[in-house]
Formats: structure tokens, sequence, C-alpha cells
């Protein structure tokens, strides 16, 4: 069954990508709603397809074709071109893809400013995405091998799992303390998005490997 799984990731890589990207951005934000009723919070589902539609519609096209053109321009593993491919993906790809998600966010909540949230959480998010995906990116990008373009949580590490885990449980006090219930969960909410949404899932990983 794996082989036939592999088979078909290779024939319809575009396919796969876009789908595990929908994938991931969903499960995140659901487990995400999941915390929030664990702190008395109706979960907002329709939030969570509004994610895994931004995902779908964008960041999953923009990463696969974004990623090979990286691949094309700066081939390989060695340290010059995983260096080169990171930061182009921090400086060109992370900001397109950060001000994507919050605009689609804004335009299927149907708000009148659909840069306002933008304006308000861009830096904050990027700066977020910098301390971390710059050296999962490397890591992966420098070790992992891959058939097809993959999110870096596919790659999982203890830096990945202990980011995570700082994350929830972060936002878990926060909801078990209640302390300024309303403002509490906003800002924790907006932790959990930096963490685990910065970046086109976030995500620079490995291109099609030639057979």
């Amino acid at each position: 069954m794996a082989g036939a799984l592999l088979r078909g990731v290779r024939r319809f890589p575009w396919l796969c990508n876009v789908l595990l990207y929908g994938g991931l951005f969903a499960a995140g934000d659901a487990a995400q709603q999941l915390l929030r009723r664990r702190g008395g919070h109706p979960p907002d589902w329709a939030q969570t397809r509004r994610v895994a539609l931004v995902a779908l519609a964008f960041h999953g096209n923009f990463s696969y074709v974004w990623l090979r053109a990286l691949e094309r321009a700066l081939p390989g593993r060695r340290p010059p071109a995983v260096l080169g491919k990171v930061l182009c993906d921090q400086l060109l790809g992370a900001p397109v893809a950060v001000l994507a998600f919050y605009t689609g966010m804004s335009i299927l909540q149907r708000k009148e400013d659909i840069f306002s949230d933008c304006k308000k959480k861009f830096w904050n998010t990027y700066k977020t995405g910098l301390m971390y995906w710059p050296f999962v990116q490397a890591q992966t990008t420098g070790c992992c091998v891959s058939s097809f373009t993959v999110d870096v949580y596919m790659c999982p590490t203890q830096t990945h799992l202990a980011a995570l885990k700082d994350a929830f449980d972060t936002l878990d006090v926060s909801l078990k303390a209640k302390a300024s219930e309303d403002g509490a969960l906003h800002r924790q909410q907006e932790l959990f998005q930096h963490v685990c949404c910065s970046n086109h899932g976030t995500a620079l990983a490995e291109q099609l490997t030639k057979t």
C-alpha cells in the first residue's frame, strides 16, 4: 500500500501538495478550536473551513510553484544552496504567504477593510517566523529527502515538537487562569497562529527527486 501511495504522489505531485497544505492548515486550526472549547468557549468551525479554503486556494499552489522555482535556481543540498533557498524564502516567499493568509481570511469573513488584519498582525507574525522557521528550513532542506514538496511538519524534530508543545502549554495555562478572559484568549490565539501558521505552512523542504 505504501508503494502505491508513493507512486500516486510521484504521479500527481501538485495535487498531493495542495491537499497536504489544506489538511495541515485545517488540522492546526481545528486543534485551536478544541483548545477554545476546553477553555469554555464554543469552537468556531467556520474559521477552520476558512483556513482550509485559503490554504487550498493559495498556499498549496503558491508553495508548490515557488519551491520548485527555488530548487531550479539553487539546486542541490550544499550549504551555499541551502542558505540561498532559506534566505530567498524568508525575504520573498514568507511575506507573500503571510499577507495572503490574513487578506484571504478577511475576504472570507467579509470585512470592510480586508487589509486591517495585515496591518495589525503582519510584523508580529513575520518576526515570530524569523525566530523559528529559518533554522527548521535549513535542517529539512539539507537533510530530508522527499519525492514531493512537503511541509516541514512531515520531518518532525525535537525542535518542532518543543515549539508546538510550548504554544499549546501557553494557551492552555492562559485559558485555565481565565484572567481577562476574552482579551487573554485573543492574545493566545494570535500566539498560536504566529507559531503554527506563519510562513507558508508554513515550509521550505525538498522538491521532486529525479529518478
